[in-house]
């Protein structure tokens, strides 16, 4: 009974590996960069000089991301629910997470975020284009260009 138990252990372990080598984007990444570019060409942070995330990614595209301003205030009541405007602002603005698919065209070099849920309830039900960079284990990509003109930038470093 315990060979079949290891035994069968060991083949679902090596099927997910097999599977996760399908997806190239499979893993769990930790976010390095959050930034822009202004219209002007520089680059400044677009989340704070250290921002926190996630992404993760499994082998069938199915993916969850967060991205964290470090430096966005606590509510100064302790209760969310109790915040005061500035509060609020800086929670929603200091915040960015989805969760969906994730595709790759190879032919564009591009990423499709096909996004279920977000924070951003706008992008909920879109499908979200981003032109991005694969060099071994470093993930960038930019997001279309925004409003007021300045183009988010984020890196990530997938974990191993």
């Amino acid at each position: 009974m315990r060979k079949t138990m290891t035994a069968l252990a060991t083949a679902i372990l090596s099927a997910g590996a097999a599977q996760a080598a399908d997806f190239p984007l499979a893993g769990t990444w930790t976010l390095t960069a959050a930034d822009r570019i202004t219209p002007a060409g520089v680059r400044e942070h677009d989340y704070g000089a250290a921002p926190k995330g996630r992404l993760i990614v499994d082998a069938t595209g199915r993916y969850s991301l967060q991205i964290f301003k470090s430096e966005r205030a606590g509510f100064a009541s302790g209760d969310k629910k109790r915040g005061t405007p500035e509060e609020y602002a800086d929670a929603a603005l200091g915040s960015s997470t989805h969760y969906g698919t994730l595709a790759i065209d190879a032919a564009a070099h591009q990423l499709l975020f096909k996004i279920d849920g977000a924070s951003f309830k706008n992008w909920e039900g879109t499908t979200q284009k981003r032109a991005y960079e694969l060099k071994g284990d470093t993930l960038s990509y930019r997001v279309p260009t925004a409003p007021d003109g300045n183009t988010p930038i984020s890196e990530w470093k997938r974990e191993r």
